[in-house]
């Protein structure tokens, strides 16, 4: 069973910043696509940012294009979620996920009832004065 861990969630001021990180303890990052969801309450979860397994091509939605960076870091097997220039419309859960069927991650962002096999718990992200 993959277990996907998030962290770095918390409360920020508008205009500020956080990092999230998601690792897979046991489980090799490396060979997977890994995609960001966030969901606010009483809204449906919303892709936000995919990077491939093969030559870290990024994708992000066009509400964070510009503000959120997608890496990777094989060596620590984690995926990390710059967040910059944050805004109070960004407050949400996120969540990390991937899929072992092979998806491309505009499938995996757009489609993920498709592509999407395991999910972490999430970390809540908090933007308010």
């Amino acid at each position: 069973q993959v277990q996907l861990v998030e962290s770095g969630g918390g409360l920020v001021q508008p205009g500020g910043s956080l990092r999230l990180s998601c690792a897979a303890p046991g489980f090799t990052l490396d060979y997977y696509r890994i995609g960001w969801f966030r969901q606010a309450p009483g809204k449906e979860r919303e892709g936000v940012s995919c990077i491939s397994s093969s030559d870290g091509s990024t994708y992000y939605a066009d509400s964070v294009k510009g503000r959120f960076t997608i890496s990777r870091d094989n060596a620590k097997n984690t995926v990390y979620l710059q967040m910059n220039s944050l805004k109070p419309e960004d407050t949400a859960v996120y969540y990390c996920a991937t899929g072992t069927r092979g998806a491309v991650c505009p499938l995996l962002l757009f489609r993920p009832e498709t592509a999407v096999d395991y999910w972490g718990q999430g970390t809540q992200v908090t933007v308010s004065s």
